[in-house]
């Protein structure tokens, strides 16, 4: 029997959010990196905030939040607060209720901005940094690179030997040739990128 392509709207909803996000979902882990770090940094949210006046939005989930919108490369807090309105897995993330409301973007950009001011979220992610179990996935080198670059490596056709030989044999057309890479040793001593930029970084 074909099921009715119709949405049921009970008055009531019994949604856990902790058991919608699977067991072995990374952001578990993260998250429990995070709540650590963040109950290292107790004294300094008592000190940044005063005793008194309306309940700003807590620094755990503004900073929990944060780390999402650089996770997921969300451009804008406006695009950030809409997420947050529709995705459980960000709610719980973050420490929101199914049925908590949801920050206005310019409310959550003056709160962020006092955590900024007052150096809370560098001392977050130091905090984050100094776990034993986070420094083992550190390492001393680092790089960068531009968009062209990551371009680059997305066309191997685009690294071309230096002297101009020992070009691999192809196959087909004058266009867009199919070219035969394996078991041909290429590193940047031997071969250049045609579509390296200018301006990448040292």
């Amino acid at each position: 029997m074909r099921g009715e392509d119709a949405r049921s709207g009970p008055l009531f909803s019994y949604v856990d959010l902790e058991a919608r996000v699977g067991k072995n979902h990374l952001l578990r882990t993260i998250r429990q990196l995070v709540n650590e770090s963040l109950s290292e940094l107790e004294k300094e949210f008592s000190v940044l905030y005063s005793p008194m006046g309306w309940p700003s939005i807590p620094p755990e989930k503004l900073l929990r939040a944060m780390l999402l919108q650089a996770f997921y490369s969300i451009r804008s807090e406006r695009q950030l607060m809409e997420r947050l309105e529709f995705d459980l897995l960000f709610r719980w993330f973050v420490g929101l209720g199914i049925d908590d409301a949801v920050w206005d973007h310019s409310t959550f950009s003056k709160n962020r901005d006092r955590l900024l001011e007052g150096d809370i979220a560098v001392k977050f992610l130091n905090a984050i940094l100094e776990q034993p179990r986070v420094k083992r996935l550190l390492s001393t080198e680092h790089f960068s690179v531009d968009g062209t670059l990551i371009q680059a490596w997305a066309s191997m056709k685009s690294f071309k030997s230096k002297e101009g030989a020992d070009e691999p044999p192809s196959e087909g057309g004058d266009r867009n040739k199919e070219t035969d890479f394996h078991g041909e040793k290429r590193s940047n001593e031997t071969h250049a990128s045609t579509t390296r930029s200018s301006s990448a970084p040292a």
